[in-house]
């Protein structure tokens, strides 16, 4: 068993994080936006609060730079590459595709879509297979007045996971499965939200609980 505290959009509030630490997960994951368009050197003061191992890619709100700050933090940068610990293998991909509002981390679908395939060139399928991106699968938790706004190639790839964490759109909290594929967003932590997703001993063993404080 593992119990894993799924983080996004926390947008530089970061005094929220002693009281989600308090869950006591045994693994924390980062779904990006950790700043509000800031410094990236704010991170660390999520990185340093946190004392179990964890696992981050940035949002479309953080600047480039933060691949640097997360890389020389306790964190694992997991943009763009695949990490096996245990029974479970997790891959990254931070930023998102492109919005209306210019924000410091976007990029192509074609980007988005070659980093990907980089990654899960990487990866071993696994018990528990995990994707972690910021922006969600389009058609999946991301309808903004009437617009789907998600990533293509995420929604492509849904088969390759068991599991995929995102954030981005903070109005749709919630979890739906596509084909066997479970899809979380854990809603806004800069609001306290969060969830907290347990793997069992077998695959597609997986829960998720949502947690608001």
């Amino acid at each position: 068993m593992m119990k894993i505290l799924l983080l996004t959009d926390i947008h530089g509030q970061y005094d929220t994080i002693p009281d989600f630490m308090e869950l006591a997960p045994d693994m924390v994951i980062i779904a990006g936006d950790i700043t509000d368009c800031g410094d990236p050197q704010e991170a660390n003061e999520v990185f340093k609060q946190i004392d179990v191992p964890c696992f981050a890619i940035p949002g479309n709100c953080d600047a480039r730079q933060i691949l640097d700050v997360i890389e020389y933090s306790d964190a694992v940068n997991l943009h763009g590459t695949s990490l096996e610990i245990g029974q479970v293998t997790f891959t990254g991909v931070g930023g998102s595709n492109p919005t209306p509002f210019n924000t410091p981390f976007e990029l192509s679908e074609e980007e988005l879509g070659e980093l990907l395939g980089k990654a899960k060139q990487r990866a071993r399928q696994n018990v528990h297979n995990i994707l972690i991106t910021h922006a969600p699968p389009y058609c999946t938790l991301d309808d903004i007045g009437g617009t789907h706004v998600g990533c293509r190639c995420f929604r492509e790839s849904l088969k390759d996971f068991d599991l995929v964490c995102c954030g981005h759109i903070h109005d749709h909290t919630g979890v739906v499965e596509i084909e066997g594929t479970l899809v979380v967003n854990p809603g806004p932590a800069s609001e306290g939200k969060c969830a907290l997703i347990t793997l069992g001993d077998e695959a597609k063993e997986i829960e998720v609980e949502f947690v608001t404080l």
